[in-house]
């Protein structure tokens, strides 16, 4: 049985590729935790709404999904005050703009949006009191959701801000301690 050429230099590289950082001395840090840090805790005041738009318990519900996606997500246990890592911040923006403008081809009707576009803004300021260099301040996240003007944004509202909140509840999560 003849092999291609083509297949043994694909085997070759793959074992070069895997044999030789080992073979080198280098070595990988990866926890199946997604966290890379040594603290053991971790303290996170509440994110105040300072938004001007949005819901009355937005503050609420973004600082409890971001607890439990800690706890889920690393071995961190929460505290209520000076843990080792410590995380505050602010919701800073929720805007609501229309986007994807549909032209009604008469010049005296008003151009409307056919797309709708959620955003929110997080401000987080994390401390590492392990690693300082690890610390950062005020920085900003945000994600947005679109969704198309037929929807009545009162019945979807909830739903578009916890897919938001997710998204930056992971980018929070990996800026911090998975140190993404």
């Amino acid at each position: 049985m003849k092999i291609p050429l083509r297949t043994i230099v694909c085997q070759l590289a793959c074992f070069a590729f895997v044999s030789v950082p080992l073979s080198c001395g280098v070595s990988a840090n990866y926890s199946m935790s997604g966290s890379t840090t040594n603290a053991e805790t971790i303290s996170i005041l509440e994110f105040y709404n300072n938004a001007d738009l949005g819901p009355a318990n937005m503050s609420q519900v973004f600082t409890n999904d971001l607890k439990n996606y800690f706890v889920q997500n690393s071995n961190l246990s929460v505290v209520v005050e000076e843990g080792e890592l410590q995380l505050e911040g602010e919701i800073s923006d929720l805007r609501i703009t229309p986007i994807s403008p549909t032209a009604t081809g008469n010049p005296t009707d008003i151009n409307r949006a056919s797309s709708t576009r959620l955003t929110i803004t997080v401000r987080a300021t994390y401390i590492n009191t392990l690693d300082e260099n690890m610390s950062f301040k005020d920085k900003s996240f945000s994600f947005y959701k679109d969704f198309d003007n037929e929807l009545n944004m009162s019945d979807v509202e909830e739903a578009f801000i916890k897919e938001i909140f997710q998204r930056i509840i992971n980018d929070i999560f990996n800026a911090s301690v998975a140190n993404w």
